[in-house]
């Protein structure tokens, strides 16, 4: 068990702000798609979030080197992969899917905290991600669970290597600043973002009109529409993310991969007020159920703190 202080209250305020922040800017990621690629976003993204995150370390000390680099270099590394192997499945499975894929996470943060940590892991937090993921399915929809093959398996890698990646933010950086963090991160993202600039410039590829190019679109002039969404893609994850990471450093991470599932329902309430975008009833109680997770971990942690 690390020795170091658990604050989950703390922790579960900032992952539910951190979850409206990225579910604000994620609804506009559509309109970012049916021009530029995924490359170039990442890429574009990440120059301007090391540029706002350089300017914020000059005006305020931050510090941004690693005490330990190859700590944040592995954790960046997973990071990344996790987001190429998230997109990329995109491509061809259906996007319930690859979500369900991905919110897999916290029960892997569960079993490597458990076997290879040796945490104490309680019936409430097993309870909790059990109602957690039921909530998820729910939210969903059941083709969540349908087309089951070996290129669906991808959902559930990236959802194992986040849970790694996130499960190193506090056993192996527990002494690393959040923004040095966020900058291993984006400049992961970043590097992801020009190999995949370059490929498609040496390896070409049909590119589908709008949304549906968003993988194979290589890099184009953009207009003054894209720089300013990314600008704000920037801002809100610098904050967002910056305030992720520190929540996986005051907690537990099988317990901050629960809080974590309140993305869903930021999303949607999000896409409601953005798009008008509705939830069957199955996907509310769906929601529900998610909250109650939530707040199992945080009101157990609460008693176990007192």
């Amino acid at each position: 068990m690390s020795a170091t202080k658990d604050h989950t209250l703390a922790a579960a305020g900032l992952i539910l702000t951190y979850a409206m922040i990225i579910g604000f800017t994620d609804n506009y990621v559509k309109v970012i798609a049916s021009e530029v690629g995924l490359w170039q976003f990442h890429f574009t993204r990440s120059c301007i979030a090391m540029i706002l995150l350089g300017l914020l370390a000059l005006a305020f000390g931050l510090r941004l080197r690693p005490v330990n680099m190859r700590a944040v270099l592995a954790r960046s590394t997973l990071h990344g992969l996790t987001m190429v192997i998230y997109f990329g499945a995109l491509a061809f499975l259906p996007v319930a899917l690859v979500a369900a894929g991905l919110f897999t996470a916290p029960i892997f943060v569960l079993l490597i905290s458990r076997f290879a940590y040796g945490h104490a892991i309680g019936p409430v937090r097993i309870i909790g991600v059990a109602l957690g993921f039921l909530g998820v399915i729910l939210v969903l929809g059941p083709e969540a669970m349908s087309g089951a093959s070996l290129a669906a398996l991808l959902p559930v890698i990236a959802g194992a290597m986040y849970a790694m990646g996130n499960i190193a933010t506090r056993e192996w950086c527990p002494n690393e600043s959040a923004e040095t963090l966020l900058a291993g991160f984006f400049l992961a993202l970043g590097v992801i973002g020009v190999v995949g600039l370059a490929v498609l410039a040496l390896w070409p590829i049909a590119v589908p009109l709008g949304t549906d190019g968003f993988l194979q679109r290589g890099a184009v002039w953009a207009s003054g529409g894209f720089y300013f969404w990314t600008v704000v893609q920037a801002v809100g994850s610098l904050l967002g993310v910056g305030m992720m990471i520190r929540a996986y450093q005051l907690t537990e991470a099988s317990r901050a991969s629960v809080l974590e599932y309140i993305i869903l329902p930021a999303s949607a309430f999000w896409s409601y007020m953005l798009w008008g975008e509705t939830l069957t009833p199955l996907a509310v109680f769906g929601m529900v159920l998610i909250v109650a997770a939530g707040a199992m971990i945080a009101l157990r942690a609460k008693v176990q703190e007192a």
